[in-house]
């Protein structure tokens, strides 16, 4: 059952994002399991894996912060889904980033937007738990197409939404 929900969730096209946590020891992570959950009151949810770093990270922060990452920036969605990156604040040494006014957690640069959450809510399910977080601030950056991630490899959403709308993959 679990390879081929695997192959059937492949099919699904998502966006890539990357979470992230501040404080003495920053950290981030990429993920496509995440959503809008409710305009009002504002709110987002990401699932996150029992076994990963930002599991322990988000848990004991109050606060985390969410980057959308644009299609030209799939070298950055690789550096945060490397497990064999450096830890703490040196896995950022790389990237362009400031810190969240309210949060403290990266915001990175170039993103097509960023949005700072207060932890309100998490919900244990399977090998994963959910994070609920209240939006704090929502930011938007620069313009063009979205990162997706279709059956195993990065896409770009050129186009999306328009009558020339096509999901491209990303070589």
């Amino acid at each position: 059952m679990r390879s081929s929900l695997r192959e059937v969730m492949s099919r699904f096209a998502t966006g890539v994002i990357v979470v992230s946590v501040g404080g003495d020891q920053p950290h981030g992570m990429t993920a496509n399991a995440f959503t809008s959950v409710s305009l009002d009151p504002p709110q987002v949810l990401c699932c996150i894996g029992h076994s990963t770093v930002m599991h322990g990270a988000i848990s004991g922060s109050a606060r985390f912060a969410v980057s959308v990452l644009g299609a030209d920036q799939q070298d950055i969605a690789r550096h945060f889904a490397d497990k064999d990156r450096p830890l703490g604040a040196a896995q950022f040494a790389s990237v362009g980033w400031r810190p969240g006014p309210h949060s403290g957690a990266p915001l990175l640069s170039g993103a097509l937007g960023w949005l700072e959450c207060e932890l309100t809510r998490s919900h244990e399910s399977g090998d994963h738990t959910i994070f609920i977080g209240s939006v704090l601030e929502a930011g938007n950056g620069d313009e063009g197409p979205g990162l997706l991630f279709h059956r195993g490899s990065f896409a770009s959403s050129d186009g999306v939404g328009s009558d020339s709308g096509r999901v491209r993959t990303l070589r």
